[in-house]
């Protein structure tokens, strides 16, 4: 229900200087703050999602890589199962997300008390440790079909400002073909990325900006003169 498409195996060609960090996943090791705060501006709105490292470790610095370098600029809310979840997370540019087809990490094992409740942003996975850069929302309380679930949903933040946004995504085309639903086919979101979306689903909304907050307290940088 809540899979990516099967990997390639085929590598990323050697960078040049001019190349994008985002064509190199390897390269992209920073880690993160133990809780940090990313600004959503979406087409429909905003919301801001905290993040916990200490719910999922390897998750959260994934995240923390994708947001500093403007992975989800453009990206679509491509499948919206109403009462369920919101998934996002194919990056706009098909040589992009194609990089991105084999950065498989480990799971993180589920801290105990978190679950996937109403709010959370959890992996989507195509089982035991495929997760890559496709996420969900959770709409719904989902505690009880995915918490024990062998796709390994492990929470790893939360919705804290704008659920209502979320909530207010549009929806009309539900999942994909493959459910029953009418929204988008992955595996094109994935090889044709922006272009195929907005001719076939131009209704979907989409990412215009994710951005790390600066900490609670901390003084904002001067501008360089």
């Amino acid at each position: 229900m809540l899979a990516q498409p099967p990997a390639s195996t085929q590598s990323a060609a050697p960078q040049s200087p001019a190349e994008s960090p985002l064509l190199h996943p390897a390269s992209l090791k920073a880690k993160a703050p133990e809780n940090f705060k990313v600004k959503f501006v979406t087409t429909h709105g905003e919301f801001t999602v905290e993040v916990h490292r200490d719910w999922s470790p390897l998750g959260a610095d994934r995240f923390y890589n994708l947001v500093r370098n403007k992975f989800f600029t453009d990206a679509a809310f491509f499948r919206y199962v109403p009462g369920f979840i919101v998934q996002f997370g194919i990056h706009a540019k098909p040589e992009v997300a194609k990089a991105w087809e084999n950065a498989n990490m480990p799971d993180d094992p589920k801290k105990p008390g978190v679950g996937n409740k109403k709010g959370t942003l959890v992996y989507a996975t195509a089982g035991a440790g495929t997760r890559t850069t496709q996420f969900f929302i959770n709409v719904g309380d989902n505690g009880p079909s995915l918490d024990n679930n062998p796709g390994h949903f492990t929470p790893f933040a939360e919705v804290t400002e704008g659920m209502d946004i979320v909530l207010g995504l549009y929806s009309g085309y539900g999942g994909g073909p493959d459910e029953g639903g009418h929204g988008p086919r992955q595996d094109l979101v994935q090889s044709q990325g922006k272009p195929y979306l907005d001719k076939n689903f131009p209704k979907l909304d989409s990412i215009k900006s994710a951005t790390v907050l600066p900490a609670e307290g901390a003084t904002p940088a001067a501008p360089k003169k």
